[in-house]
């Protein structure tokens, strides 16, 4: 399990680890899972949006991700020995909201009634030793947004999940530089959609009321004065306070682990067109996902950074102003898209415009592997807080019904490709910004459930072999330019290269 999230990336990865290692390493035993930061290098991402958004394609950001991504694994794979696999569970108290609060009543009293929250507090730690007992590494999967910092700060930065990495990678391995120590603590992402560790809330930063509402908005200075904040003083404390957090919470379960993993493996993975999944509702209706588009509340952002222009959250209908900006340049969509993804407004028909590629994937990675009786359903996207859940019971209950009994499934969010948010059907009705980031419309979860099930029974009756592989995704070769113009590397002004800033100390500490 790497790091990353991209379909180019993935095929790059695959293509190159089959070059050195043959058949050792494939498309359904590797996930490339994103840890999540918003504050990372950009540009390598192979879609018209994402293009857009990161001001052009960079091929030197792609190229030293796709390497360092084989290089981990390649560390891996040399390092590899016999070892046990221990798994435990705990809360993780203080550091979350629901940041959708008002989407999420929008799910059934009933359901809502079985859970204590709304937000998944639960963290799932695997820990990894070798036959001596030696630690070895951990992989922890909790329901967070790394964005403690906000989108003031230019620099790449890991945010909270990659401070509790650093904090106890660097406990572990005494005397090491970070990132250098044999032991690896990697905090995966889950369904995390919905979910903020900006715990104070949003509040109108011009007068101090409450902007909990369902648009997100401020009497005066509207959405963009809307902002959720953390526990510290500043960004900079936010995102230590909640990473140490995590950090303290994934040592007491990495301590006190003792459930061991054991079982076969196994793997199922197949590319599906998620622009045309016939949906069952039910014995007698289905309906059907659709082409990618993005709503109206999309351009509105989120109380953890808010989007420009002054659109709101909860948005159900279309502007003339912005539909006919929309129109003259990229064009109307289409009835039918439109008809699709009631009762949201389209913005951008994405799924509708190709040049001068595709805005938006349609083939899609759905992925399991399992290890006895864990199960770790790789997600292409961001699952609000009830969307997860529904999806990790529905995953359990089909492994049950094939003899495979108490299994704990989990919610590994952003692998192999990124396609936006999915929320449950009830919260797309309330078009706050995570429906309107659910690219393949209203039935996008009910899909999504049908085809991990499907892979689920597959593995449970031993009968992968016999899936379809599916349409293999496209990978351009012939990438966007950047849109920004390079930098020079000049000294500043009355400095010269080689200048020393500030003298070494006689000795360091590490």
């Amino acid at each position: 399990m790497d790091s990353e999230k991209s379909s180019e990336w993935r095929s790059d990865v695959l293509n190159r680890l089959q070059s050195k290692y043959g058949s050792l390493y494939r498309r359904d035993n590797v996930i490339l899972s994103g840890t999540h930061t918003h504050s990372g290098p950009a540009g390598y991402f192979q879609y018209t949006v994402f293009v857009i958004a990161s001001e052009g394609f960079s091929n030197q950001t792609f190229q030293h991700m796709v390497t360092g991504i084989l290089k981990s694994i390649d560390i891996a794979h040399t390092n590899m020995k016999p070892g046990k696999i221990f798994i435990n569970k705990g809360n993780v108290d203080g550091v979350q909201i629901n940041r959708s609060p008002y989407s999420y009543l929008q799910n059934p009293q009933s359901e809502r009634a079985r859970y204590s929250s709304n937000t998944d507090k639960e963290m799932i730690v695997l820990k990894m030793v070798d036959l001596n007992g030696d630690d070895l590494g951990l992989i922890s999967w909790f329901a967070i947004h790394p964005v403690s910092m906000n989108n003031s700060n230019h620099l790449v930065n890991s945010d909270n999940v990659g401070y509790a990495s650093y904090l106890l990678e660097q406990e572990k391995n005494k005397g090491y530089l970070p990132g250098q120590g044999p032991f690896v603590a990697a905090f995966a992402s889950s369904n995390l959609g919905d979910v903020s560790p900006n715990i104070l809330g949003p509040r109108c930063i011009n007068t101090g009321e409450s902007c909990d509402n369902a648009n997100s908005t401020c009497p005066i200075g509207g959405p963009s004065m809307c902002i959720a904040k953390g526990p510290g003083q500043d960004m900079f404390d936010s995102t230590q306070i909640i990473g140490r957090a995590m950090y303290q919470r994934a040592k007491e379960l990495y301590a006190s682990a003792s459930q061991e993993v054991t079982g076969p493996l196994a793997s199922a993975h197949q590319w599906v067109d998620m622009t045309d999944v016939t949906v069952w509702l039910n014995s007698t209706h289905a309906s059907k996902t659709c082409k990618p588009a993005l709503g109206y509340s999309f351009a509105a952002g989120t109380i953890d950074g808010v989007g420009g222009l002054n659109f709101t959250q909860g948005k159900r209908e279309g502007d003339p102003f912005w539909d006919t900006i929309r129109d003259q340049i990229l064009g109307k969509p289409s009835e039918e898209i439109k008809e699709c993804h009631k009762p949201k407004p389209i913005l951008l028909h994405t799924g509708e415009l190709s040049k001068p590629h595709p805005w938006h994937p349609d083939i899609v990675d759905v992925q399991i592997i399992t290890l006895g009786s864990l199960a770790i359903t790789a997600i292409p996207g961001e699952f609000t807080t009830m969307s997860g859940r529904r999806l990790r019971e529905a995953v359990q209950a089909e492994f049950a019904s094939h003899g495979m009994q108490n299994m704990t499934v989990v919610i590994s969010g952003l692998c192999n490709v990124y396609t936006h948010y999915i929320t449950t059907y009830e919260e797309y009705q309330a078009q706050r910004y995570e429906a309107a980031s659910t690219i393949y419309g209203p039935h996008t979860l009910s899909a999504y459930i049908q085809l991990f099930r499907n892979l689920a029974k597959a593995i449970a009756t031993d009968t992968v072999a016999n899936l379809s592989r599916g349409p293999e995704p496209p990978f351009f070769k012939q990438l966007i330019v950047p849109l920004i113009p390079s930098i020079v590397d000049r000294a500043p002004k009355g400095r010269t290269f080689g200048d020393v800033l500030q003298p070494a100390k006689p000795e360091y500490r590490v």
